[in-house]
């Protein structure tokens, strides 16, 4: 388990995080999403243990990260930016990192060359974008680590490559139970392949759920009224609303079971309760509908 307990961590004054608390279960995909500048990357960092906390607690299975070098093999990363050595193949990549992890499966590797078809000669730092991001999945799961920290993994990789990648991760945590926190901004990816749910914003994390409990907290209500009925909503945890002619739109915070009492008791014309995508919960959750589109005057 990933545990972070009032993390503080100040860059030139600015506080970058402010007090964070984050769990991450063991075995499982937890995905954590943010606007720009909300803290990701730099907790990610703190979790590898390349930066160290100006106060608060990072431990993995209950051990402190930061210069703990027998945790650290344990746990691989793959950042949005992925780095080699200047002049550096695949197969030179493989051997420092075989020396870096005591795991590391030579059987995996030549098993998973058909899944990432690369120029193994040619200098990582050469390849493309893409290329450079299989080269580092390639690495990374071959080093069959507990916990695995992906910072932006799939940014750059094609369609095709992305579902394959995201195959051999779930495979991963189903055969071996490792752990997976991923930090995207697709949401829509996100969607099909966490089990846990993080929201940060401006250094602190909002909300900490399982994806099917942040589903069923948050839900979109359509409603119409009877003529005869005054419209009576007093009890709702209403985050937004429109009116279309007589149908009401509204984003409620609340169980739908809870949603659901409410407007039997009331008995309206007519109402349906619909799920919101991840996307939509990030955008309500953080500011409402402007917060996903301003009007812009040219």
């Amino acid at each position: 388990m990933i545990k972070v307990e009032n993390l503080v961590k100040t860059f030139d004054g600015f506080r970058a995080l402010d007090g964070l608390n984050l769990n991450v279960p063991k075995g499982g995909i937890y995905g954590l999403v943010g606007p720009n500048g909300s803290g990701k990357s730099t907790v990610i960092r703190h979790i590898t243990g390349i930066y160290r906390q100006d106060s608060g607690i990072v431990t993995v299975d209950g051990q402190p990260v930061y210069e703990n070098t027998d945790l650290k093999r344990r746990i691989a990363y793959i950042s949005d930016d992925v780095y080699a050595f200047l002049s550096a193949n695949i197969g030179d990549m493989r051997d420092f990192y075989r020396g870096m992890y005591p795991h590391f499966d030579m059987q995996r590797f030549e098993a998973l060359r058909e899944a990432f078809p690369l120029d193994e000669k040619k200098a990582i730092r050469h390849l493309s974008k893409g290329m450079q991001k299989q080269a580092a999945f390639w690495l990374a799961m071959c080093c069959r680590p507990d916990y695995l920290i992906l910072d932006e993994p799939v940014d750059g990789l094609d369609p095709v490559m992305r579902r394959r990648v995201w195959s051999i991760l779930m495979g991963d945590v189903a055969d071996h139970g490792t752990t997976v926190l991923v930090s995207s901004h697709n949401l829509r990816e996100l969607e099909d392949v966490c089990d846990h749910v993080g929201i940060i914003d401006h250094g602190k994390v909002l909300i900490e759920r399982s994806l099917s409990e942040l589903q069923d907290n948050i839900v979109k209500l359509q409603v119409a009224f009877k003529p005869e009925q005054n419209i009576e909503l007093s009890g709702l945890n209403i985050l937004h609303s429109q009116t279309t002619g007589r149908v009401h739109t509204l984003i409620v915070r609340g169980s739908q079971a809870e949603i659901t009492a409410r407007m039997t008791a009331i008995e309206p014309l007519f109402f349906d309760l619909l799920p919101l995508t991840l996307e939509e919960i990030f955008i309500y959750e953080l500011g409402g509908v402007d917060y996903a589109a301003h009007s812009i005057v040219l």
